[in-house]
């Protein structure tokens, strides 16, 4: 058996899990450790992989530049868009206790929010860098 067979098939189990932890280290960041920007670069980590195991082409149809870019400009229009929205309701920007009725629930609803904006912005940069700088299959 190839050892290119082992790591695909070994990529193929870990890259679900990847994507997983980066997923807990997201929604986990407000409560503890973590937050968009470890889980934006874990996230990536798993597309980053794949790359390197099965070509970078077939990364590019998984990820298209388009899609990536779509990424970007949401990510960063959500965190810009949490300011405004704190702006609007009458605080300053990215002032979060004024999303809700009550200023806890505000807190917790602006900063999942703005790590979840973090979080696909890194992503979708790390990726875009990388298939950048990746070139093309030989």
């Amino acid at each position: 058996m190839s050892h290119l067979v082992i790591l695909r098939i070994v990529s193929k189990f870990l890259i679900p899990f990847i994507f997983i932890f980066a997923l807990y280290v997201q929604w986990h960041g407000d409560f503890g450790p973590g937050g968009g920007f470890q889980a934006g670069v874990i996230f990536s980590s798993g597309f980053i992989l794949y790359a390197l195991i099965f070509g970078v082409s077939l990364t590019r149809q998984a990820a298209p530049a388009w899609l990536t870019r779509a990424a970007l400009a949401i990510g960063v229009l959500l965190y810009s868009g949490v300011g405004v929205a704190g702006m609007v309701m009458g605080g300053n920007f990215l002032s979060y206790s004024v999303l809700a009725d009550e200023p806890t629930h505000g807190q917790h609803l602006g900063i999942l929010l703005v790590e979840l904006g973090v979080g696909i912005t890194v992503a979708a940069a790390m990726i875009t860098i990388f298939l950048t700088f990746a070139g093309k299959d030989r």
